[in-house]
């Protein structure tokens, strides 16, 4: 099978892959590019633990292939921090304990960011309604949910 030439951007910067046809956006990024932060859950879409964005619109990376990352922005939980900086959604999940295992965090994390770049004054439905793609079986929702609503607060405040 021939392999597919891929250029595109990640996290902000140009990356070039080769893949076969058939592999998966989640698979290149842990096995050929090395970012292992995306993980699998359940290789079906069903639990938003391999969470991107993809020109900023959520998706699940084990559904996409590779080879539709072509000329694409592609946003990974690598590409959260800057630099040593976390961000304020990173920085929140480890003040609350919002977090556990680590299996579901970096897609919860990616969710809850694209879900305020759209709508940075979320109630807690829509923050809810905006995670209802990630599955958590550690923590539950409790933690994940207030520190969303409360690093929007804080981000509301820093804007102002």
């Amino acid at each position: 099978m021939a392999k597919v030439h891929v250029t595109t951007t990640i996290n902000g910067e140009p990356a070039e892959f080769l893949c076969e046809p058939d592999k998966s956006m989640l698979d290149v990024l842990r096995n050929t590019l090395g970012l292992t932060g995306t993980k699998e859950g359940c290789g079906t879409g069903d639990c938003g633990a391999c969470s991107i964005t993809v020109d900023g619109r959520l998706v699940c990376a084990c559904l996409m292939l590779a080879a539709e990352a072509e000329g694409h922005e592609i946003g990974t939980i690598e590409g959260m921090a800057r630099g040593e900086a976390l961000h304020p959604l990173q920085q929140k999940f480890l003040e609350m304990a919002a977090l556990q295992c680590g299996i579901c965090t970096p897609g919860v994390l990616i969710a809850a960011k694209s879900l305020l770049e759209k709508n940075p004054d979320p109630t807690e439905t829509e923050v809810r309604f905006g995670l209802a793609g990630n599955l958590c079986r550690c923590t539950g929702y409790d933690k994940i949910v207030r520190a969303v609503l409360e690093t929007a607060a804080e981000m509301r405040e820093t804007a102002q």
